[in-house]
């Protein structure tokens, strides 16, 4: 399918679009408010709820409520979200109460990495106490889990290596920390490493895939000792060989480090989905996943596609079915807002702040719900027709994306994607006014010269 990406519809297809919203969009004023999606969701396996920005309370408790009731009702395994793994990894050790932190909230404040709000704040608090609750009623194989899918953690990754292999294998530990001495001149520095292999042509590439390969050999005597433990050891050494990868890429720019770090995430999501289904029956497993719109909004129907970019929504898509009644079944579930405030920095490192998100910029999909649903909040669940049930819809409309890093200022240049919204998801929940969440850690900063992780920009 071939589309004319442009920054906007024209102001004559706004009337029909409006009344098309109104016809269409169902009113989200409590959990009742959901039951057409968990119709639309069904018997589907994979269900990925975005957010427009990193730092919205109403999007991290809309999904709070979504994500108890996919558990409760229709037996969801685990959630995977846009986080670290060894400190989504302390967060589901806690929720299947095998650690001793009284409160959710002393977990969350381990995530020390800027943006330390997306994780560390009250409303993930809020889920994880819920987790908890809910699986002291469970055997161990039936309680669900918090997972982190990102790449990021390089050097907590290669330590969490280190010490799986200190208790179960002394020798291969030490062989692990002379392979990963390669890392050392570098002093816990991605940056530093980036830009090291970016000026001569070495890497320690070579060092973290045999880590990998060597954990592999060894797995049928590692799992004795723990099929979770080694699982853990085994994630680690996958998101050391990735990263490496991603941070290798990162530095000469452009779209390849954004598909390596959104192929990983597909990766330990079919690690995760595999992992269940040995204790719980081959396709039994359902997987939830948080991330940004951006991650899970369907790429093909944005200028992502035009750039050469892939992520999650579409690999998964892809890899499971296009709709629920294919396959396994895949629903994208898209959020959005109109106007409120956020938590976001100026750049890369700085303070976390609250900022004002101005209105929705005039004809955009923001916009349009807006009118549509005279300030409501509401909930939209597409059709498999092109249009999705709103005639008209069926072309590019601008639609708004919000990173860590924010500029209201700039709402009038930037901060807006055109999406052909019923192709890139397959609902969409707006909440007409929002807040900025609520982060459990005071403003933190980077060292000066660490280079933004993210591509494009925040997301």
């Amino acid at each position: 399918m071939k589309h004319r990406w442009r920054d906007r519809l024209e102001g004559a297809d706004d009337g029909r679009l409006v009344d098309g919203v109104r016809r269409m969009a169902r009113p989200l004023a409590s959990d009742a408010g959901l039951d057409p999606l968990l119709e639309r969701i069904g018997d589907a396996r994979f269900v990925l709820l975005g957010e427009a920005t990193h730092g919205t309370s109403e999007f991290y408790t809309w999904r709070t409520r979504l994500t108890r009731r996919l558990v409760e009702e229709k037996g969801f395994a685990f959630v995977a979200v846009e986080g670290d793994w060894p400190d989504c990894y302390r967060v589901n050790r806690w929720v299947k109460g095998r650690s001793d932190e009284p409160h959710a909230t002393d977990v969350l404040h381990a995530f020390d990495r800027w943006p330390t709000w997306m994780w560390a704040n009250r409303e993930v608090a809020e889920l994880a106490e819920w987790m908890r609750d809910h699986n002291r009623r469970f055997p161990d194989e039936r309680k669900v889990g918090f997972y982190g899918m990102d790449v990021y953690s390089l050097w907590d990754s290669m330590r969490g290596v280190v010490e799986y292999l200190e208790r179960v294998d002394p020798a291969a530990a030490r062989s692990a920390r002379r392979a990963y001495a390669c890392f050392d001149p570098y002093h816990d520095d991605e940056h530093e490493y980036a830009r090291a292999t970016a000026l001569v042509p070495t890497s320690c590439e070579d060092e973290a895939v045999l880590m990998l390969r060597a954990l592999r050999t060894r797995a049928p005597e590692y799992k004795e000792d723990g099929r979770e433990a080694y699982f853990d050891a085994e994630q680690n050494a996958l998101v050391a060989k990735n990263a490496e990868l991603y941070y290798r890429t990162m530095i000469r720019g452009g779209p390849t480090s954004w598909n390596v770090r959104d192929h990983h995430m597909v990766e330990t999501l079919e690690r995760l989905v595999a992992f269940h289904d040995e204790a719980l029956g081959a396709g039994r497993t359902k997987a939830i996943v948080w991330e940004h719109n951006t991650h899970i909004g369907d790429a093909r129907y944005t200028d992502m596609r035009r750039a050469g970019m892939v992520n999650v929504g579409q690999l998964v898509r892809e890899a499971h079915g296009e709709r629920p009644d294919e396959r396994d079944g895949v629903v994208l579930v898209g959020f959005g807002t109109h106007r409120g405030s956020v938590i976001a920095g100026d750049e890369w490192g700085e303070p976390m702040r609250r900022m004002q998100v101005p209105e929705a910029r005039e004809g955009s999909w923001e916009d349009l719900l807006h009118r549509g649903g005279d300030g409501k909040d509401l909930l939209l669940v597409f059709d498999a027709a092109d249009d999705g049930g709103i005639a008209g819809l069926s072309s590019p409309i601008d639609h708004r994306a919000i990173g860590v890093v924010y500029d209201p200022r700039r709402e009038r240049w930037g901060n807006y994607v055109p999406t052909i919204v019923p192709r890139r998801y397959d609902a969409f929940v707006f909440v007409d006014e929002t807040r900025g969440l609520d982060p459990l850690h005071m403003p933190a900063r980077l060292q000066h010269d660490e280079v933004a992780e993210t591509y494009p920009t925040g997301m």
